[in-house]
């Protein structure tokens, strides 16, 4: 399983010297990151705990930091890592509700809530005594929460500067290399990833987390020799894990073994029946074969094997996925009416809206104009009426513009989608959110192939999440309007070849294989 991917709101955190109280040594604070307990039985079943984490049991791992917390109530990295496990797993209500108690132990502040159910205020009336009795924790725990709070805003200046601070605070820490590095891989950037992964394993030779995003940066370079190497090694650490296989079977998969990463992935449940990551992983190797009945087989089992509500839904979207892949829109529709049910039935309001906006995507890709934005505004008013935050509801409204935006653009319709994504652009600006800047970016390079400023819209792509397909198809379109065959063929290629599990891969994997046919 590639880390990567759920990293950016999910930061692991490894340490090799820990302590039951926080104390300021001169030796220590630049060597390793300490761990903040009051509690010995709660840091061993917070090691329990990590220890499932790092190696991708997830669900299992949350049991864990749910007794650590009971046996001490303050214990802030591991409200931290509960939050990250919910939101692996699914539950965005996990990911709020327990982010907002790691940063209220190191901070007593968040900007903002999350509707959260009946079933959880024991646990939160829990944490305000917790927090109340809070007097501080260490340094590099106080900045991994802070980063992570700054990744979940989109603000990636204030993120990256945080786990810099991490770096030069603990320069010797293996984690805090780890950390950095996945930043940088989360943003694009492989080089300065893989240039931190190396300084971690360089600490320990035997750190094997840091080798399993190394195989994943070296990949995305196109240095598949050298990631081959780098996922061996992974293996070799940890050869009664079924995760190490998962993500050679990833790798496979990306360079379009398919038969081969089917047999890396059984090899993964082989070793854990409960690997839920490599159901995915088979379940897309055979969309990818254009077998894609065979492989909503694989999820079908996994849907009924699945713990929890929020794996059953994970399990649905990869079906909805299979079915955008196939053409089928009708039947992805019907797996995302599943999944909306499932999460109205939680009061899951932030999984409701996110349903509806991927309603309002379909819709919009068969060119159902009004029923799309009958979801994009639905999605808005489920938001409104429920006690999310300003920040959020204001977060959803900017949302909104964006794909209101491209509704114009589906309709023709270049005036209004220049004046909406210049509006969108300006509160991006203003909010530093990065994320959203690259979106505008997207905007306006659609905008200008439909202007026929094929240059302007390579430069503005050029600035978009290049590890977004729909985005290297855009780039393809750029290409061969300006008349550079040459290019388009690379770009179609890239996006044909693209060969993940992925949303937006969905949506134009055909389309590129396509035009690529009559290059």
């Amino acid at each position: 399983m590639n880390v990567g991917k759920i990293i950016n709101y999910i930061l692991l955190f490894i340490a090799t010297f820990t302590t039951l109280v926080v104390f300021d040594c001169t030796l220590f604070k630049e060597r390793e990151i300490p761990i903040t307990t009051s509690s010995r039985e709660a840091l061993r079943l917070f090691k329990e705990g990590r220890n499932l984490y790092e190696n991708l049991q997830t669900q299992k791992s949350i049991i864990y930091f749910q007794e650590a917390i009971n046996k001490d109530p303050n214990f802030a990295m591991a409200y931290y890592y509960l939050a990250s496990a919910y939101r692996y797993t699914g539950s965005s209500n996990g990911l709020y509700r327990n982010l907002r108690k790691a940063v209220a132990l190191v901070d007593k502040y968040l900007a903002f809530a999350h509707p959260y159910t009946e079933d959880t205020l024991d646990f939160y009336n829990t944490l305000r005594k917790a927090v109340s009795l809070v007097d501080k924790v260490s340094k590099g725990e106080r900045l991994i929460i802070l980063g992570f709070q700054a990744g979940v805003y989109g603000n990636l200046e204030k993120e990256r500067e945080l786990y810099q601070k991490l770096v030069i605070a603990y320069p010797n820490d293996k984690v805090a290399h780890f950390e950095l590095g996945t930043f940088y891989y989360n943003q694009r950037d492989y080089s300065l990833a893989k240039e931190e992964l190396e300084k971690s394993i360089e600490i320990d030779p035997e750190y094997a987390p840091a080798y399993n995003m190394l195989g994943y940066s070296y990949s995305l370079l196109g240095k598949y020799i050298k990631a081959e190497k780098a996922l061996k090694k992974y293996a070799e650490l940890i050869p009664d894990e079924s995760n190490p296989y998962d993500s050679w079977g990833e790798l496979l998969m990306k360079v379009g073994k398919f038969d081969e990463s089917i047999e890396s992935y059984k090899k993964a449940i082989s070793i854990d029946p409960t690997f839920y990551n490599s159901y995915h992983g088979i379940g897309m190797n055979y969309a990818l074969k254009d077998k894609w009945e065979e492989g909503r087989k694989y999820f079908q089992k996994l849907y009924e094997i699945a713990p929890t509500d929020a794996q059953r839904r994970q399990t649905l979207y990869l079906m909805m996925i299979s079915y955008i892949d196939e053409g089928k829109f009708d039947k992805a529709l019907e797996m995302l009416q599943k999944r909306y049910e499932i999460a109205k039935e939680n009061n899951d309001f932030m999984e409701i809206h996110r349903d509806l906006r991927m309603m309002g995507d379909i819709f919009l890709e068969i060119g159902r104009i009004d029923e799309a934005m009958s979801k994009y505004i639905k999605s808005i008013e489920v938001l409104e009426h429920s006690d999310a935050s300003e920040k959020i509801k204001e977060d959803a409204k900017q949302g909104l513009i964006y794909d209101k935006a491209r509704i114009n653009l589906k309709e023709g319709d270049l005036s209004s989608a220049k004046s909406k994504a210049a509006v969108f652009f300006k509160q991006a600006k203003e909010e530093h959110n990065e994320r959203e800047i690259g979106w505008y970016h997207e905007l306006a390079g659609v905008i200008a192939i439909h202007e026929k400023r094929y240059d302007d819209a390579i430069k503005l792509l050029e600035a978009t999440d290049q590890g977004n397909p729909r985005n290297l198809y855009r780039m393809a379109l750029a290409y061969e309007g300006k008349g550079n065959k040459e290019k388009a063929k690379e770009f179609f290629t890239k996006t044909a070849n693209f060969n993940e599990i992925n949303y937006n891969y969905s949506f134009i994997r055909k389309k590129a294989q396509k035009r690529l046919s009559k290059l």
